[in-house]
């Protein structure tokens, strides 16, 4: 097998800007430039990760050509198909080598002159991470403003976790901390909920930031998003509280039918055996049959749970997205000039 350039060792690198990108060929050049301009003045050793997730537009080869223009430490991951924002993240996340973890879109309404003030206040608070509170937002009032202000409040009440601003992308990691939470469905919306389930919550602070009208392209975000975000929050809840031990949930649903049943049960049988009374015609004594059979039902399942979510621990390393290409350069000086990691005949899914 033909050796490619080691990229350099995680800890010469401070800062790692992750951006997942989906058909925003026209917004990708502007993006990295003010990258550049927002980040080449910051005392920061960085590199920018722009994960194209599944684009059907020219995404990927404007982001290469960008990257070509800059002349920072640039990768470009692109994805199989479109696996949605969360996998793209996660990708991200998985290739970055930085010490800090930044994550924003790539729609140019977040600012990216707002990340080494990020950066610096992350590291004067010793937070685990910042997450960006849009001031002034550039959005419709009925379509994203209004559903946002709910879901931000409800989201909080659910999880515990106090964030005015839980849609904005830009947010500031350590990667210690983040790369201990595996993101999954559509859960990158909820991600200070989980990064508190392996930290303390005080770790998790908020800084205001700006925010900008889109220049390119269309929002993909409506009202159909927020009706998402609530079913989405159900998962979260549950998974927050069961996903180590869902058996504890599925038995204690089970005992409690099962308890209902057995006192339906009792009463029939204290009413034909205690009082000679006729039950063939009280529904009672089906309601309690049906619940009964129910109970045992839920009481065998969270048992499956268990076992279920025994050999997903075990499983865990596999992960939500397949890369189909990556382009690098690199600025160390084992790198010399651009590489491509070509894809094999027959492509795999990456792990680890």
């Amino acid at each position: 097998m033909e050796d490619y350039p080691a990229l350099p060792d995680e800890e010469a690198i401070d800062l790692s800007v992750v951006i997942p990108l989906y058909n925003e060929e026209e917004s990708v050049e502007p993006l990295v430039h003010a990258l550049r301009d927002a980040l080449i003045p910051a005392p920061l050793s960085l590199e920018i990760i722009l994960v194209d997730d599944g684009s059907t537009d020219q995404t990927y080869t404007s982001a290469i050509r960008a990257g070509k223009q800059v002349g920072l430490d640039l990768q470009v991951l692109s994805l199989q198909r479109n696996f949605g924002q969360t996998a793209a993240m996660q990708a991200g996340i998985d290739a970055a080598r930085g010490r800090l973890i930044a994550t924003l879109d790539g729609d140019l309404q977040n600012d990216p002159a707002d990340i080494p003030a990020m950066v610096k206040h992350l590291e004067a608070n010793d937070l685990d991470l910042l997450v960006g509170r849009r001031k002034k937002r550039q959005d419709g009032v009925m379509l994203r403003l209004i559903p946002s202000w709910i879901a931000n409040r409800l989201i909080g009440k659910v999880t515990g976790v106090r964030i005015r601003d839980y849609g904005c992308s830009l947010k500031i990691y350590r990667s210690s901390v983040i790369k201990q939470v595996k993101l999954m469905g559509e859960m990158h919306r909820f991600i200070p909920a989980w990064v508190a389930a392996v930290t303390h919550p005080s770790r998790i602070g908020e800084i205001d930031v700006r925010h900008r009208a889109r220049e390119f392209g269309t929002s993909k975000y409506g009202i159909s998003r927020t009706i998402r975000v609530v079913l989405d929050l159900l998962s979260v809840l549950f998974f927050m509280k069961y996903r180590a031990r869902p058996g504890h949930f599925f038995g204690t649903v089970g005992l409690v039918i099962g308890a209902i049943g057995a006192l339906m049960l009792s009463t029939v049988f204290v009413s034909k055996f205690g009082l000679g009374q006729d039950i063939g015609t009280r529904p009672m004594l089906l309601l309690g049959a049906v619940a009964m059979l129910s109970s045992l039902q839920l009481i065998c399942f969270g048992v499956m749970s268990e076992m279920l979510a025994r050999i997903d621990n075990e499983s865990s390393r596999q992960q939500s997205y397949i890369i189909r290409n990556r382009y690098a350069t690199s600025q160390d000086s084992s790198c010399k000039g651009d590489y491509v990691i070509p894809i094999p005949t027959v492509t795999q899914r990456k792990v680890g």
